[in-house]
């Protein structure tokens, strides 16, 4: 039998040694996850819109594949590759297909998707890897110019080569058009992310949770009173409408019970969307509230994960990179299980790794493939 030594010297043993294993296998396990769910709400899903029922299991096991392929690539690349690749060739293509969503047509209301050969996916999910990367690169290099004073120095604020206009004026102009698509959720998103690198960088807290809810409230005002959905559904918080996404939802959990349906399963056969947005609903009515909550220890270590080694981080980079993508996977969860629960209005965010959805999928392989490069080679120089 084949064995793989440390004193092998090779690039992929030192890969192999390097990486970290236990959180790459987590993060299959999830993925594992999202295959079953697949297989069981996505053949129900596939029945409900008269489709063949392996329609959703069959896409979403070669998304699996090309996003495990993709992430181990990744993952092989030192920071160097990370910023051209990641940050300079994807904020391109990034931002050239946001460009295209402000003359593609809308489909369900919406103008965020975009169809190539057949793929339907969204620019926002290019820009999210993106948007850790740069982001991380350009705190790196002002903590470097202006150190602890980063915020204040008067310098980090006058035009120049770098300064935060720089970055803070592009940000707002694409958050811009990510709402007016309209995609008020991930405009939260990005804020929220953007609120924890700065606070990470060390703006003081009493200065960051006055300035975070101060900019939730204006997005709020402003969503309320700009966006017909956001209105709508805003009054769903407070009632149950029969027959909605969110009705369907809460009758999947409670029809589960403690320890689910399994075959007997059928509030997710009419659920809307049971492979996708509603996929924590369909888990919980097959296996129950116990597996549930589970799930959402499970994916709380893998959070406790990527803090860690943003805590232990040697290099500045590395740490607002590891940080912003535990922030943009524990945003994702807390936006798609508070739909799930009724805890927040539905805002169509799938969750990490498990719901059915091939740009979502890649987006977060991305990711982490990002943090396993940054944190074999922050770890093992």
């Amino acid at each position: 039998m084949l064995r793989i030594r440390r004193g092998e010297e090779s690039k992929l043993t030192s890969w192999y040694f390097e990486i970290d294993r236990k959180l790459f296998g987590m993060v299959l396990g999830l993925m594992g996850l999202g295959l079953i769910m697949a297989i069981s709400a996505g053949s129900a899903e596939a029945n409900r819109l008269s489709l063949p029922w392996y329609n959703f299991i069959a896409r979403f096991l070669c998304f699996n594949v090309v996003g495990i392929v993709l992430m181990l690539f990744i993952s092989m690349l030192n920071k160097k590759w990370i910023k051209i690749l990641v940050g300079g060739l994807g904020l391109i293509v990034g931002l050239a297909l946001l460009a295209l969503t402000l003359k593609s047509g809308a489909v369900n209301g919406s103008s965020r998707w975009i169809y190539f050969y057949g793929i339907q996916f969204m620019p926002t999910d290019v820009l999210k890897p993106v948007f850790i990367v740069v982001a991380a690169w350009f705190f790196a290099k002002m903590r470097e110019l202006y150190g602890d004073n980063m915020f204040f120095a008067k310098d980090a604020w006058r035009p120049n080569k770098f300064c935060w206009e720089i970055f803070l004026i592009p940000f707002f102009i694409c958050l811009y058009v990510i709402y007016k698509q309209p995609d008020f959720g991930t405009t939260v998103l990005f804020v929220g992310m953007l609120g924890v690198l700065i606070f990470v960088a060390g703006l003081p807290w009493k200065i960051v949770v006055p300035l975070f809810i101060a900019a939730l409230t204006i997005l709020g005002v402003i969503g309320y009173t700009t966006l017909d959905h956001v209105r709508s559904r805003s009054g769903d918080i407070f009632t149950v409408t029969p027959r909605t996404q969110v009705w369907y939802s809460l009758n999947s959990i409670r029809h589960g019970g403690l320890f689910g349906s399994g075959d007997e399963s059928y509030v997710k056969d009419v659920l809307p969307e049971a492979a996708n947005d509603f996929v924590y609903s369909a888990i919980v009515e097959d296996w129950g509230a116990l597996a549930g909550c589970l799930l959402i220890l499970f994916m709380f270590l893998i959070a406790k994960k990527l803090f860690q080694h943003a805590a232990f981080a040697k290099d500045e980079f590395v740490l607002y990179a590891v940080t912003g993508a535990g922030a943009l996977f524990v945003g994702q969860i807390c936006f798609n299980m508070m739909t799930a629960l009724h805890m927040f209005f539905n805002k169509g965010m799938t969750l990490p790794f498990v719901s059915y959805g091939g740009g979502s999928l890649l987006s977060f392989c991305v990711v982490f493939g990002v943090v396993l490069a940054l944190v074999r080679e922050d770890t093992w120089g």
